[in-house]
Parts: structure tokens; sequence; C-alpha cells
């Protein structure tokens, strides 16, 4: 008799708490996989556009949309372009990273002592304005840091150099092939990119980013930096 009393309650407890639950979570994250996600920057290899500690949104429906939980494309309706922020999986080691687009299907990138050139030109640098460079006022980087607004054809946006460390200043020509596309920190001197591991395949592109969602400043007890919040990325290099 306690069975079968037991086995009604569960019955009922099912139908009523676990199932809509369980379906409510599915659903919840079939958008976050195929529709929009947010992606916690942890490195500063995108400073100073990104900072340590941004939450920016990804908008995985810019150019395709996904089946749930896989990278396998339904449909395309757009490509990345010159200039993007973007959530792509890493070819090394399948790490999610967040870089911006420089080199396209098609291009020659080269870079000599953080000069940039795409296809034999030459990427104009300028000054960066120094609201932007503020923002990292905590940062041990900021004291041995250049920053310039670097010109990538219709999209400026602000990039930093750090002298006195290790890193890949010159690299190069490298051809970018069909269906790839060459990513680089805006931080030339601190990132971990295609300089390394090569450019990224078209399927492994999450989606882009363009927005902060929340700021959390790990040098202050990680309170909020309100400034940030709900802001747009690149809007102060333009």
């Amino acid at each position: 008799m306690n069975c079968k009393k037991y086995r009604s309650l569960a019955s009922r407890w099912w139908e009523r708490e676990i199932r809509p639950l369980l379906i409510l979570a599915l659903i919840m994250f079939s958008i976050r996989s195929s529709l929009a996600d947010w992606n916690v920057v942890p490195t500063g290899s995108m400073q100073p556009t990104i900072l340590v500690g941004d939450r920016v949104l990804v908008n995985k429906l810019a150019y395709d949309l996904k089946v749930p939980f896989t990278t396998w494309h339904i449909a395309e309706w757009s490509n990345p372009q010159r200039g993007d922020i973007v959530v792509f999986f890493s070819p090394k080691d399948g790490t999610r990273l967040v870089k911006r687009v420089v080199g396209l299907p098609g291009d020659t990138i080269e870079s000599r002592n953080d000069q940039l050139f795409i296809n034999d030109q030459s990427v104009d640098y300028t000054t960066l304005e120094p609201a932007v460079s503020k923002q990292l006022a905590d940062d041990p980087e900021r004291a041995h840091a250049l920053f310039a607004t670097e010109q990538l054809p219709d999209h400026p946006h602000a990039v930093m150099a750090i002298n006195g460390v290790p890193a890949m200043r010159t690299f190069g020509p490298a051809h970018v092939s069909a269906d790839h596309y060459f990513m680089m920190g805006d931080n030339r001197d601190n990132s971990f990119d295609s300089r390394y591991f090569g450019a990224v395949d078209r399927s492994q592109i999450v989606g882009r980013t363009s927005s902060v969602v929340l700021s959390l400043d790990k040098g202050n007890y990680w309170l909020p930096r309100w400034s940030r919040t709900c802001s747009s990325l690149d809007s102060n290099a333009k």
C-alpha cells in the first residue's frame, strides 16, 4: 500500500514540478546555444577594448543558425567582416576565445614590429582618446603600454602594445585560405591568437559581440564598473 502511495506522489511530483523545470531548462539552454549568450572575459588580450571581468553579449545569429549544442550550420546569411569582434573555438585546444577579425579569406596578413599590413598595405595609426586608456588605471600593463587607434579599413579601433615583454611583434606574410579568418587581440603584445595557431575555420565561429552586458572589477573586490555596463565596444575609438 505504501509503495503505491509513494509511486503516486513521485508521479505527481514529476508531472507538476520536475518535468516543467526540465523543459524550461532545455529551452533556456537551447536559446543560449543557438540564439544569444554571454561570454566572460578572464584575460587582458583584448584590452583596452574589452577589460578583464567584462561579460560581453554574444549574438549567435549574427552570421548563421546552428543546431543547438553543436557547430552544425542550418543556414548562413552573412560572414564575419573585418573589424568584427567574434567568439570562436581555438584551433589549438578548443578553448572559447574572443578576438578581432583582421584578415578575411584571400588576404595576406603581415606584422612588422607591431605595424599591421593587409595585402601589402600598411594600416595607419592615430592618437587614441585618453578616456579609453584611463579605464586601465589599476592595470599594471598600463604603465608600460603604448596606445593608439588602429585605422583598420571601415573599422577603426583601439590597440595597445607593451614595451619590454617578449611578444610576436613581427610575423608573416601569412595567406588566409578560403573559409578562414585571421584573428588578433587588441592587446597586441599579450594575445594568443592567429599568429600562433593560424587562421580560424568559419565553422568554428560562434557569433559576434559588440557590447558589454556587465563588467566586474577584479582589482576592486569584483565590484561593478557601472560606466561599462550595457556599453558599446569600440565606441570611443572612432
